[in-house]
């Protein structure tokens, strides 16, 4: 692992001369009716945050202070969100956290056709920075890290381009873009969801898979998204593209190991880090928070996720009586909610959620704004925000008439809206 703090006055130089982009463009279809209205990025997580806090923050905390946000994609809730709650920074200093919406600005008047892509249509605007280094990220994923230490590293290695990558069971990389490394890491292969992935030398076990995080020299990528951008045939992608040509042209390729620079209190613990691109996954994702010791840490002060939040009451838990008794175990549950003599259990619940009398809610992630009606059951459900739940209404129960009435993924979780709702 880099010590960071052996150059920080080097180091800090270079995060002064970083510019990241969270790419955030992408609508996110997996999670189905979730990003109906809205991007990927924008969907609450965690009770108060939204997906992209994280990587945001991230920025941040790693004291990365000139961060932009490419859009597309239904973007006005990600664009309010943006402007709400990160408009913090010193734009006299020239710090700056910018949404830059897609505005067809080459010649092809198109909107973006892949990750790559949207990075050179904002390549002006980039030149305008005069950085050193380039960092880009995917703005729908939910971690921590440092990126202050994979940039040490990056510098330290001389590398042209460095690929944060995470490890995973060899056979289990075939869904995801795997990086083949030598002995010292540097890259000598990338393949986009191989049959028969390839080993990492030292746990040959494991392989690489990327994160879709990149560190470029920012000549590099700058003159590489031309050279991609007059290429017939390019899918415009980082992955498939941009970072296999590379590979080929022999420049200096590395991988950078997720857990040198993931951000956790406990050592022993394998480095967090998910892509909750699918119900079943962001479901997992959230109730996992309701565990006793979640293998995300919300409570590290240390590295706190920012956002914004309209300001609400605390959460409320009323009625005492033995047959109704407002009480929420294992369970996170955020301001402005009422639990009227109601139980929850092992769920989160996000802002405004009213549980009213003799209600059951387990093993639930409720969004915002829900009213789940008197002698309710809700097991193993994921409602979407603004639901009125009827009275006496059952949801867990019984997996076919689930399947008629809402959407049931295989995973078993059940998504409620409140179109849906409106069809009963």
């Amino acid at each position: 692992m880099i010590d960071v703090h052996s150059a920080t006055i080097d180091l800090n130089t270079a995060l002064k001369h970083t510019v990241a982009l969270v790419l955030a463009g992408g609508r996110g279809s997996r999670l189905m009716n979730l990003t109906d209205s809205q991007a990927k990025p924008a969907v609450p997580f965690a009770g108060k945050f939204r997906i992209i806090d994280f990587p945001l923050s991230n920025c941040v905390n790693s004291g990365i202070r000139r961060v932009a946000v490419p859009t597309q994609y239904k973007a006005h809730t990600l664009i309010q969100h943006v402007q709400r709650g990160w408009g913090f920074l010193r734009a006299e200093l020239g710090e700056f956290i910018e949404v830059w919406p897609a505005q067809q600005q080459t010649r092809e008047e198109s909107w973006y056709r892949g990750t790559a892509d949207a990075v050179y249509q904002n390549a002006d605007l980039i030149r305008d920075q005069k950085p050193q280094y380039v960092l880009i990220l995917a703005g729908d994923h939910v971690y921590k890290q440092d990126y202050s230490k994979m940039l040490a590293q990056h510098i330290e290695r001389g590398a042209d381009v460095t690929v944060a990558c995470v490890e995973v069971p060899r056979m289990e990389a075939t869904a995801f873009g795997v990086v083949a490394v030598d002995t010292q890491d540097q890259i000598i292969g990338f393949v986009e969801k191989p049959a028969d992935p390839p080993g990492i030398p030292d746990t040959p076990d494991k392989a690489f898979a990327s994160m879709g995080i990149y560190i470029f020299n920012a000549d590099v990528l700058l003159d590489q998204l031309e050279r991609d951008a007059g290429t017939e045939g390019s899918s415009r992608d980082f992955g498939k593209d941009l970072i296999p040509h590379l590979v080929e042209d022999d420049a200096r390729l590395f991988a950078h190991r997720f857990q040198d620079s993931c951000v956790m209190r406990k050592t022993d613990i394998e480095p967090y880090w998910r892509d909750v691109g699918t119900v079943d996954a962001y479901w997992a994702a959230s109730v996992d928070l309701t565990s006793v010791t979640p293998a995300l840490d919300l409570y590290d002060y240390d590295w706190p996720i920012w956002t914004y939040q309209e300001q609400r009451p605390p959460a409320k838990f009323v009625f005492d009586d033995n047959e109704r008794r407002g009480v929420a175990v294992d369970s996170l549950v955020s301001g402005g909610c009422v639990i009227s003599g109601g139980t929850v259990r092992r769920s989160l619940l996000y802002s405004n959620v009213r549980v009213n009398s003799y209600c059951l809610v387990e093993d639930s992630v409720i969004l915002p704004n829900t009213d789940i009606g008197r002698n309710a059951v809700l097991k193993k459900a994921l409602v979407d925000r603004d639901c009125m739940i009827p009275e006496g209404l059952e949801v867990g129960m019984d997996a076919k008439a689930d399947a008629k009435r809402f959407l049931r993924t295989e995973g078993g979780v059940t998504l409620v809206t409140a179109e849906m709702l409106a069809k009963l």
